[in-house]
């Protein structure tokens, strides 16, 4: 894999955005003490090394100096999922930014260089958000709030809300499914993926892309 690499300015210094990384790579790096949205920072740095051995998988880092202050990971749905009977997703599993990196443009400009790597364009890529997983006491903002900047972001490099009866997305009426297909995708995939939108009730989806 060639890594791309980004210079980011910030206001707190530069910023190195990078990917996909190893877990060489990521093994020597700290990780910041504010990386806690889905669990501690060091048994979070070990899951983003194991994410890295998966097959099709791809972390992106953000670092200052020695230290990663954010990150992106995309693996193939879990084998319990719906979505992992089609061989053309990626699911985006999960993006975060310490919260004293906030407000930098980290996460948005992390994506963006994710989404130029050429790679993408094979896949699907979907993530599904759920609100239990927001961090809406340190940004103040409410669950809606959160889904609206959220989905806005994820706007900027192509993923669009799709709807689904995946009970997931269902379980609260603020989780969302987001979606971008790859430009090298074929007809085939697009449909299989459409055909997996609707599984318990409505039978075949209409298509929204």
């Amino acid at each position: 894999m060639i890594k791309k690499e980004v210079m980011l300015e910030t206001p707190k210094g530069t910023v190195v955005l990078e990917g996909p990384v190893t877990a060489q790579e990521i093994a020597p790096l700290a990780m910041n003490e504010g990386l806690t949205n889905f669990r501690p920072p060091e048994r979070q740095k070990q899951a983003l090394m194991e994410i890295t051995a998966l097959p099709d998988a791809m972390v992106f880092i953000a670092r200052h100096e020695g230290e990663i202050i954010g990150y992106v990971t995309f693996h193939h749905p879990e084998s319990f999922t719906r979505w992992s009977k089609h061989p053309r997703i990626l699911e985006l599993g999960g993006i975060e930014v310490s919260p004293a990196w906030r407000g930098c443009k980290v996460a948005e400009n992390l994506l963006k260089v994710a989404f130029s790597y050429p790679v993408m364009e094979n896949f699907i890529v979907i993530t599904m958000e759920f609100c239990w997983h927001w961090d809406t006491r340190n940004t103040g903002l409410d669950i809606w709030a959160y889904q609206k900047m959220l989905t806005r972001l994820f706007g900027k490099v192509g993923l669009k809300k799709v709807t689904t009866d995946d009970p997931d997305i269902l379980e609260h009426p603020a989780n969302v499914l987001m979606a971008r297909i790859g430009q090298n995708v074929g007809k085939q995939d697009v449909a299989l993926f459409e055909s997996l939108r609707f599984c318990q009730k409505y039978g075949e989806a209409v298509n929204m892309f």
